[in-house]
């Protein structure tokens, strides 16, 4: 009998062909491998606003993207600009004022690439204190007295009609080392403080005068930054670092993360489980908590900057141009691999 169909043979060799063809298929589509392990050293301040980079590191996020990443704490802000600028690590976390001074003051040429926050930061002062007035003749508390959350204060005291030489300014270091001073010894009449160390503060009876978003707007405060030259150069190391960093915002602020979340706080920053829990809602306030996806505020920026020159510029020059501080196409093409969330 005569047979019209495929013979056993034709099928066999048709399979062959079929599974030749899906495993070619699969060879040309198949995903990249992951990059490979690069060491990158970060300086930062403690504080609550590294909740995403302490789950970036320990979460895999870093580690997604082909990142090795030591976090590093700083006692004040001139070790971490005079450590950035030695090259002891390449990326700085912290707020960006920072960069400002580095670039304006020193001369190094330093580029800002990512945002974080506005600063989260209050302006507190002691008990018997009820108004911005009464700090008038007593000390304000600082770390650097020309940058960052100093220059928060003294705008503050201005606007309240306190000039420089109605107060006195102490520098006592970064904003763990401020809240201490200010619980020891009363004589510290005022400082501005962030989350832990706002909810350790009226714990311990401090008093709040108000949020820096409602006493002086916009504010772009923690963001990354790093030498231009190194950041020129490894482009590709930076975006990675980025959309290491996008996700891991996302996984901190997302509720269902909350406890973990929290866990983390108080086993990394030392906190009791009371502080933690206050804490980690003011991370996700969406007004003042972390920024979302850890986007640059550039109206934020601009009053930094502002700000800056009012206090410390040369009388008469215009205020910088944002432009020479910043660039956000490694951020950018960040949020492109990641996705918009």
């Amino acid at each position: 009998m005569t047979s019209t169909g495929p013979t056993r043979r034709q099928l066999t060799a048709a399979g062959a062909l079929l599974v030749t063809g899906c495993a070619s298929h699969v060879s040309l589509t198949a995903p990249p491998p992951p990059p490979a392990m690069a060491k990158l050293r970060v300086k930062l301040f403690p504080g609550s606003q590294n909740l995403p980079l302490l789950a970036a590191v320990q979460k895999g996020f870093f580690g997604k993207h082909g990142l090795d990443v030591d976090l590093l704490f700083t006692q004040n802000s001139v070790e971490l600009r005079d450590g950035l600028a030695r090259g002891d690590f390449q990326i700085a976390h912290s707020a960006v004022d920072n960069a400002a001074a580095m670039k304006d003051v020193a001369g190094h040429d330093v580029v800002i690439f990512m945002g974080g926050d506005n600063s989260m930061n209050e302006l507190f002062v002691q008990s018997d204190i009820a108004n911005i007035q009464q700090i008038r003749g007593r000390t304000l508390a600082v770390d650097a007295p020309t940058t960052a959350y100093a220059l928060q204060a003294r705008k503050i005291l201005l606007q309240a009609g306190l000039k420089p030489n109605d107060y006195q300014l102490k520098q006592v270091g970064g904003t763990f080392q401020r809240v201490k001073a200010m619980i020891d010894d009363r004589s510290n009449a005022a400082t501005m403080l962030n989350p832990p160390f706002s909810v350790q503060a009226r714990t311990a009876g401090l008093r709040s005068l108000g949020r820096v978003s409602d006493l002086l707007g916009p504010y772009q405060g923690t963001g990354a930054f790093a030498m231009r030259a190194w950041a020129g150069a490894n482009g590709p190391l930076i975006e990675r670092y980025c959309a290491g960093y996008i996700e891991a915002v996302r996984w901190a602020t997302a509720p269902a993360n909350r406890q973990e979340a929290t866990r983390m706080l108080a086993k990394e920053l030392k906190l009791s489980p009371e502080v933690a829990a206050q804490t980690y809602p003011a991370l996700i306030d969406p007004l003042n908590g972390l920024t979302r996806d850890a986007r640059f505020d550039a109206k934020g920026f601009d009053n930094v900057l502002k700000l800056r020159h009012e206090l410390e510029g040369k009388p008469g020059a215009p205020p910088p141009d944002a432009g020479r501080y910043v660039d956000m196409r490694w951020y950018n093409a960040a949020l492109a691999r990641v996705g918009r969330g």
